[in-house]
């Protein structure tokens, strides 16, 4: 499975407009990979709260028009990173919010294959608590392996990579990769790559976590995206500025390992738990 992650760096001098260009012509140059993957809310701004409700879209805008046409040329899978959506009024969530941090994933032929509602908002009160909704769904998908088969993946985001019992969830619906865009600041990138290979070690999956570089905001992000297997190998790592991580995944490494060191059939829940 060929992977490419783009660590995409952006600051407060680049216009949306400009962006969406150079990002939709990054995505284009990725032909021949499987899966392409993008950081958390490179259009809108990771930390640019202020702007979100002005650069707020449905999953059929500007973004997600711009991310099919990009797929579809470069012949990828294309996980979009995400947006801040809109449903225009159509619906509301829990809260009375209308807005979500949404994931959006494209088939090669440009098709919106999957989307999903970030889980676990970031900002103790502030941020996303107080401007968007929270996410309900688990969302698993079937990704292309390279070799004419599939991989079972779980999709999240950025702040769910601190709540392991999201990914035990996906563990439990056939997962054997996770993808994790994200806008995780530099300050606590220890954490990033910290967690990023415990997810894979206690799960035994692979996991895909693309990070986002540059300072917008006044916020500078810690790259260092990076590729895990599940062993807890780092297979690929960047650096802190703008990079294409491109990797070849052996899949079936995930089945070896589970089978050699069979720890997951060690698992017990006592029922007072559950």
């Amino acid at each position: 499975m060929k992977v490419a992650l783009i660590q995409l760096a952006y600051g407060d001098d680049e216009s949306v407009a400009d962006r969406l260009v150079r990002v939709s012509a990054l995505v284009r140059e990725q032909r021949g990979h499987d899966l392409v993957v993008l950081p958390e809310l490179w259009a809108a701004g990771g930390f640019d709260y202020r702007h979100w409700p002005e650069r707020a879209e449905t999953t059929q805008g500007a973004v997600a028009q711009a991310m099919s046409v990009a797929a579809r040329e470069a012949g990828v899978t294309l996980h979009a990173g995400s947006i801040v959506e809109t449903t225009s009024g159509a619906a509301v969530g829990r809260d009375g919010k209308d807005l979500w941090n949404t994931s959006l994933v494209f088939g090669p032929d440009g098709v919106l294959a999957a989307t999903y509602r970030k889980i676990h908002r970031f900002g103790f009160g502030t941020g996303e608590p107080r401007l968007m909704e929270a996410g309900e769904e688990l969302v698993m998908m079937d990704l292309p392996d390279g070799g004419g088969g599939t991989v079972r993946a779980g999709l999240s985001t950025c702040y769910d990579l601190r709540f392991p019992e999201l990914y035990r969830a996906q563990l439990d619906l056939g997962a054997t990769l996770f993808v994790i865009p994200a806008a995780w600041p530099r300050p606590r990138v220890q954490h990033w790559t910290l967690l990023a290979h415990a997810r894979a070690i206690e799960n035994q999956c692979v996991v895909i976590a693309c990070n986002t570089a540059g300072t917008h905001s006044g916020h500078e992000m810690g790259g260092h995206s990076q590729v895990v297997s599940p062993t807890g190998e780092a297979l690929a790592m960047a650096g802190t500025g703008e990079e294409v991580l491109s990797v070849d995944i052996d899949m079936s490494a995930v089945d070896a390992w589970r089978e050699s060191f069979p720890v997951l059939d060690d698992r017990r829940i006592p029922d007072h738990v559950r």
